[in-house]
């Protein structure tokens, strides 16, 4: 006769993530989608850094090309490791989904207020143009950039998560950023490049070099701060 042996049971994952119907992912979504959508606006401004000019061949290297949209843009790929950690690749599918809606709503109504006729006694519909006049092409821009890179972000860190469970976290959130953020910044200036003036190759791969180096920076600079937040968002938030 033959001992029953137990049943056969797989060993319980370590990787775990909170629900997104917490409250505190609805503060992460709201802030998410406010970051796109104010950066596309401040996209539409082509900023340059520095004076004279230095060159190799085509290749424009001084001053440094951006946009306006560099100074909050890289807060959306911080809120995205955030919620992708923390409330896995379906809870930062639905914010990047969210998040395109509200983009679209955004360049919809610049159009429409733009085609408008305006008051009689209003002075300033050529201002008006010049500056809402883009954001249709800057949005298509920074939606297709930012559906790309951040869904990549999301994957390769939750990938990584899947194979170190809870360990190596700054190693995955520097790695999905770099990979987001080369796909994204890619995407964004080849669509928007002549929409904020940009017309020679050799400006247009300084526009992309830098932002990509300024974009991972950012992450790289604040990344205890990212870690800090993910870990208060660990310690209060109930895991399945």
């Amino acid at each position: 006769m033959t001992t029953p042996t137990a049943p056969q049971t797989s060993a319980p994952s370590d990787v775990r993530f909170a629900s997104r119907g917490s409250s505190h992912y609805d503060v992460l979504l709201a802030l998410f989608v406010v970051v796109l959508v104010v950066s596309n606006i401040a996209a539409t401004k082509s900023i340059e850094f520095g004076s004279g000019s230095w060159s190799i061949g085509s290749l424009q290297l001084w001053p440094i090309v951006t946009d306006g949209g560099a100074f909050l843009f890289p807060l959306a790929y911080i809120v995205g490791d955030v919620i992708s950690e923390v409330y896995g690749f379906k809870a930062a599918r639905r914010a990047v989904l969210t998040g395109f809606g509200a983009a679209i709503l955004a360049a919809f109504t610049f159009w429409l207020v733009q085609i408008a006729p305006g008051a009689s006694f209003y002075e300033n519909q050529d201002a008006f143009e010049s500056v809402a006049g883009p954001v249709a092409q800057i949005v298509l821009a920074s939606v297709t950039g930012y559906v790309v890179g951040q869904l990549l972000n999301s994957w390769v860190l939750v990938k990584m998560k899947a194979r170190t469970q809870e360990k190596g976290l700054v190693g995955r959130l520097a790695a999905s950023t770099g990979v987001g953020e080369m796909a994204d910044t890619f995407l964004f200036c080849a669509i928007a490049a002549s929409a904020i003036g940009i017309t020679s190759m050799g400006v247009f791969w300084n526009y992309f070099v830098v932002g990509v180096i300024y974009k991972v920076a950012v992450e790289l600079i604040v990344m205890p701060l990212t870690v800090a937040v993910i870990a208060w968002l660990k310690r209060r938030e109930p895991t399945y």
